[in-house]
């Protein structure tokens, strides 16, 4: 849906893809005490599910007390046993109408369509309550396809449902970007600097301009 010129594009935290369990969850209550949040991405990197459902207790408890949805990357069987709004498909509409499907409708499904318009359209018609484009920035990982402006003004201008910029995001992608989306998913951007809810503070302030 397109933004109007008095809408800034919300918040969409995404978790670092590992952390402490000691001290993450007290460092994302100061961001989300500090910043409007939308929604809280999980996204581990690993596969032992004893540490994803720990990680998922801490963040889901953490979000909740803030009224901040929180889904989690992939993991479509853990979001009921886990007490998770929702779930982040990684590979596009491949298996959106299934999610949709097994989780109903009051779940949040969302679908990481890399810069593909046509991945992003048959993920909308399935279900999908937003679809995400990547990376929106300039980075030197995977294959060096970029997200760029144009797909995210067409999208705006064309289709209704929400748009996620994401990937490499600095303060002039965010500038170029907040007009044609209407989330931001901010991850590794912040928790990799001394100080994220600041981080995050210089990111937000670049939306308006």
């Amino acid at each position: 849906m397109a933004e109007t010129e008095l809408e800034l594009p919300q918040l969409y935290l995404v978790t670092p893809p590992d952390f402490e369990l000691s001290r993450f969850p007290d460092q994302l209550a100061r961001v989300l005490d500090a910043h409007a949040t939308a929604c809280l991405r999980l996204t581990l990197a690993t596969a032992d599910e004893d540490r994803i459902t720990r990680a998922a207790d801490a963040c889901r408890e953490v979000a909740h007390a803030r009224d901040v949805p929180i889904v989690i990357a992939d993991h479509v069987l853990m979001v009921e046993r886990l007490g998770l709004d929702g779930v982040h498909l990684g590979d596009g509409a491949r298996r959106m109408r299934k999610t949709r499907e097994d989780l109903g409708t009051d779940a949040i499904v969302g679908a990481f369509c890399g810069a593909s318009r046509h991945d992003g359209m048959s993920a909308g018609e399935m279900g999908a309550d937003y679809v995400s484009f990547g990376p929106a920035g300039a980075t030197p990982l995977g294959d060096g396809s970029r997200a760029d402006r144009d797909l995210f003004g067409w999208w705006s201008e064309m289709i209704e449902v929400p748009v996620v910029a994401e990937g490499a995001l600095d303060e002039d992608t965010i500038r170029a970007l907040t007009p044609v989306t209407d989330f931001f998913a901010i991850g590794e951007e912040i928790w990799r600097t001394d100080d994220p809810s600041a981080t995050l503070g210089r990111l937000v302030d670049a939306m308006r301009g």
